[in-house]
Parts: C-alpha cells; structure tokens; sequence
C-alpha cells in the first residue's frame, strides 16, 4: 500500500515506525523540517516538509496514488480538512485523528463521511475507557478483549507467593485442567520468549494470557493476585483522558480529580456533576495526604507530563495504594517504569497506532492491538476459504518464529487453542506475535500461491 502520515511531531513518526516493516511505501508530512532529516537518516521513508492542509503540499506527497492518508496532528481541525482535501485529491481511504468524539453524534457522522472521511479516531478517548476495563479488572495490568470479550488477552505480574512459581506450564495445564487459558508470552530481565509446556514461572515475570472471561479469578489467583473492589478514586490530571474517564465512573465510584490549571478546573465543574475537583499539583506530597490518599483503592495519574505520572504514581505506592495507572508517553520510559512498581502502562501512541495498522493490513485483520508492556501485537484474523491455515491442525503448521495461536471464536463460541486444533472457514483467531512476524502470519490466512 501507498500510505501517507500527517503529523506535527512524535505521534506520526511512531506510527511510520510501527508501519516500516510492513512492505508499504511510506510518505511522511511534517511542518518540522529537522526532524523529517533525522527520519530520513535512520530509514528509507519518503518525507515532505510542510502543512498537511496545503493542495500543493498535498500534491508533493503523491496523495492521488495513496491507499491510506492518517492525519494525526494535535489540532483535529487540521487533521479534518487534511483528510477532506486528501480525499478530494484521489486518497482511497482517510483517517483523521480527533480530540473527542463525545460530541460527535450519528448525524455529524454522517455528514463527515459525506465528506468524504472514512473514520475518525481518538486516542484519549480510548486510554480514558481502557482505564474504565482495568478498574474493574484489577488483578490485570493490561487487557485486550475480542470479539465483544468473548475472549481476552491479559497481562498478568507473578508475585513472589503465587502458585504458579517454579511450575511448568505443563504441569499447571495437568493440575488445572479445568482452567481454560493459554499463555502466550512471558517477559522476563528486558526478554521476552513463548513458552512451551517445559517452561516454568518465576517470581516477576510479565506474563500474557488468553482466556475466556470466566476464568480470570481463577487466573489471578495463580498469578498470586486478586481482583480488588475499587470504590474510591483518585485522577490526577484533568485533559480529555482524566475527563473520559472521570465522566464514566462517577456515578458508581467516589472520585477526587486533582487539575494543576485553575482555569480547567473551572471548565470541569460544568462537565462532572459527582467528581470533587481539586486545583492543586500531584507532586505535592502533603497535598496528596490531604486530600486522604491513604483511603483511596486506585490512583491513576494522566497529566500530559510522563514524568509527573511516574513520580505520582510512586509516591502513591509508597502510600500503600496497590492499584496505580499511569500515562506514559515516552516509550522509553515503559519497562522502567514497570521495574520501579508501576505495572499498569496507558500509551495513546500505541493506542493510535493500534487502530490504525489494522486499517493497513488486509481485510482478513479483524483487529489488532499494539501491546504496552511489550513489542509486540495481538492480531484477530479470519480465516478465509482455501487459506493456508486451514490445511492442518496447528501442531502441523509452520508457525513463523515469534507468533503462537491463542484462541478460535467459531459460530460466536470461544475455544482456547492447543496443538490439535483445526481452524476452518470463517473462524475468527487471536494470535500472538513478536515484531517481524504479524505481516508473515497474516499470509496464512488468505487464499494465495503461498504453499507450506
């Protein structure tokens, strides 16, 4: 594919990271012209240094040949008459990110799409709702749902205490054989390998799983964890993600919303009518006691400062809160922020790129989720009529290194994969996949010459 990135800084540069090794031809536009050289001195993208909204600009970038145009800059007015001008200028599909679409009802839908807009994205939109799921999945530090949550993908920490510890994953399926799960990656010291049944746990280790929903107790049990009731909570940082999420929770939980800006502070009164709003600074530590912070179940600190939330979070810890979240926007600062305590990671770049790679691949990609605690994706493939993977039961297929089956959905029914299962026609799979293996595994699932 032909496909166009519109951005104003990191956003668009992390986007054309996650798509460079997708055989795609990638052009980048960008008002940042040192930034479009350092791109052009690491990879082979085509860059153009200007104003996504300019025709000419526009033209440059060879917008009549392009397959996909994302505009993803901060101001969504730009990014909306970017891709209305894309699209009038031969684009085949448009994507355009935007600050909320709280307000965005069916009929402005409409009208966008007449535009000529094939979809709309927020991503503080989406990390303020994945905030509301891991608040009523504690015992998760990362959760992926398919299929209407039919099955999950879910990141669990084994404490020191857990029963899993020293077990190998054969001998857990054998004592457990009721349990219906399959762990799919486990991140140990930076690493990360797929486990086999010889493989055992150790306490610290990060470890994916896919399992239908009534299994996660039972799950976070043997991780050594248990799902928490969480009825008080403090929000640190007052944007869209903090609103989002405040806006959702407030009629069932005891909210204290900490903003630094005495002027949104304001704006949030006439939007949440059961939140305490408080203007103040997070990193205040006797500002945080109090406000009673030692009686809260949960702190989630999404200010725009990656820093802050860390340092937030920590302090939190520190005060006996179990339960932090913290909005991390510097990648670089996600597995250290994991080793210091700070388990559960909220990134909207992954969360962006997430949505938008699925747009990218083929249309057998039913969904796709770049993971926060590691590199790597969990993919929802259908299996078309004649692909590959339909050939053998899995334990006869040449799985590319990196990617292991986690689950079928067949006729709305979830199954958790193991070496004899049969995919068919139509079946829906999640799949596992390490960098470098998504675009191989995908081939397996549409009809082609490929031959195993």
């Amino acid at each position: 594919m032909n496909i166009i990135i519109a951005g104003d800084g990191e956003l668009g540069f992390n986007l054309a990271k996650a798509l460079v090794n997708s055989n795609h031809n990638i052009t980048i536009i960008d008002p940042h012209e040192e930034l479009l050289k350092r791109i052009e001195s690491h990879t082979d993208l085509m860059t153009v240094v200007g104003e996504s909204n300019s025709v000419s600009v526009l033209r440059q970038a060879n917008v009549d040949k392009a397959d996909l145009l994302v505009s993803v800059l901060h101001d969504e007015h730009i990014n909306i008459l970017t891709a209305i001008l894309a699209k009038k200028l031969g684009a085949n599909r448009v994507i355009a990110r935007v600050n909320t679409l709280e307000k965005v009802s069916p009929e402005y839908k409409q009208i966008y799409e007449e535009l000529g807009i094939d979809m709309l994205i927020s991503p503080e939109d989406i990390a303020g709702h994945e905030i509301i799921s891991l608040l009523r999945q504690t015992a998760a530090t990362e959760i992926v749902n398919f299929s209407s949550g039919k099955l999950s993908v879910y990141l669990f920490k084994i404490e020191e205490e857990a029963p899993a510890v020293g077990k190998q994953l054969i001998e857990i399926a054998h004592e457990y054989k009721h349990l219906d799960f399959r762990a799919v990656a486990i991140h140990r010291k930076g690493k990360t390998l797929i486990p086999y049944g010889e493989d055992s746990f150790k306490a610290g280790d990060m470890v994916y799983v896919i399992s239908k929903p009534k299994a996660m107790d039972e799950l976070s049990k043997l991780c050594g964890k248990k799902n928490e009731n969480i009825a008080n909570i403090i929000i640190v940082g007052g944007g869209r993600v903090g609103k989002v999420a405040a806006m959702n929770l407030e009629k069932d939980m005891n909210i204290k919303l900490i903003e630094k800006d005495r002027y949104r502070c304001r704006a949030l009164t006439n939007i949440l009518d059961d939140t305490l709003i408080i203007n103040g600074d997070a990193c205040d530590i006797n500002l945080l006691e109090e406000e009673g912070i030692e009686g809260s179940d949960a702190f989630i600190a999404v200010t725009d400062s990656s820093e802050t939330n860390i340092v937030s979070c920590l302090h939190a810890k520190k005060l006996g809160i179990s339960k932090t979240i913290a909005l991390v926007e510097n990648l670089d600062y996600i597995e250290i922020s994991q080793s210091i305590g700070i388990e559960t990671i909220i990134n909207k770049k992954l969360i962006a790129a997430s949505y938008i790679i699925q747009h990218s691949m083929g249309e057998d990609v039913s969904a796709l989720r770049q993971l926060s605690g590691i590199n790597a994706e969990v993919l929802e493939l259908i299996a078309k009529q004649g692909s590959p993977i339909t050939k053998k039961p899995l334990f006869k297929q040449k799985l590319p290194e990196g990617a292991i089956v986690g689950g079928i959905i067949r006729n709305e029914k979830a199954h958790i994969a193991t070496g004899q299962s049969q995919i068919n026609e139509g079946d829906k799979v999640v799949v596992f996949a390490l960098p470098g293996s998504a675009q191989k595994i995908e081939k397996l699932f549409h009809k082609s010459s490929f031959t195993l």
